[in-house]
């Protein structure tokens, strides 16, 4: 069994690290959200499947939950600490900070076509500048980014799991879905698209 971390100094530093990327980050996308409510409308998350509403309560709430809990009081995650080196976890603090700029990146790119849902804002139109160029969904790889760089930071393998959790819901439930709707919403411009950019990540040069 492995033991939890001591609670000194630096931990602490890690959590204020922590606490620092993740206000910002959700500061940044809450802010351009709403913008782009009141720019272009929105839709409401009750449009959704409920199956699909259900399954994201069940990834978001475990993953938000354990990192709060984790900034609010490091000791009431202890018992699913790692004894990480401390390079890792500086590794996540230097990960969080490149997500902050990424995620204002991805969100003025979008401008008005932010959405709360995988479904297509009417005046939705095909975006492929900024990050979009190279990668499809940016927004959802600066998300799981960010919460990587909470679990190292935190060196906690409970955060850290339901962010690959999180990762695999959102590449093989969230995405088909989203790319569905954008397939009938652009057709052949989007499958353009599709097949010149990664998913995720930008595609490997020959693939």
């Amino acid at each position: 069994m492995i033991a939890p971390p001591a609670m000194g100094e630096s931990s602490f530093g890690f959590r204020w690290c922590a606490l620092a990327v993740f206000v910002v980050t959700l500061g940044i996308s809450a802010g351009r959200r709403w913008q782009a409510r009141r720019a272009g409308g929105t839709i409401r998350r009750r449009e959704e499947p409920r199956a699909l509403i259900l399954g994201r309560a069940i990834v978001a709430l475990p993953l938000f939950g354990g990192v709060v809990l984790y900034i609010a009081n490091p000791r009431w995650m202890a018992w699913a600490s790692v004894d990480l080196p401390s390079w890792i976890r500086w590794a996540g603090v230097g990960l969080g900070v490149l997500v902050v700029p990424s995620v204002h990146w991805v969100l003025t790119s979008l401008g008005t076509n932010v959405s709360e849902t995988v479904l297509t804002k009417r005046q939705h139109r095909l975006v492929t500048v900024g990050p979009y160029r190279w990668v499809r969904h940016p927004l959802y790889t600066a998300a799981i980014a960010l919460f990587l760089s909470l679990g190292l930071m935190a060196a906690n393998w409970f955060i850290l799991l339901w962010a690959m959790i999180a990762l695999l819901a959102i590449r093989f439930v969230v995405i088909p879905r989203e790319e569905a709707n954008l397939v009938v919403a652009f057709g052949d411009d989007y499958r353009r698209y599709r097949d010149a950019t990664g998913s995720l990540v930008p595609l490997l040069p020959g693939c």
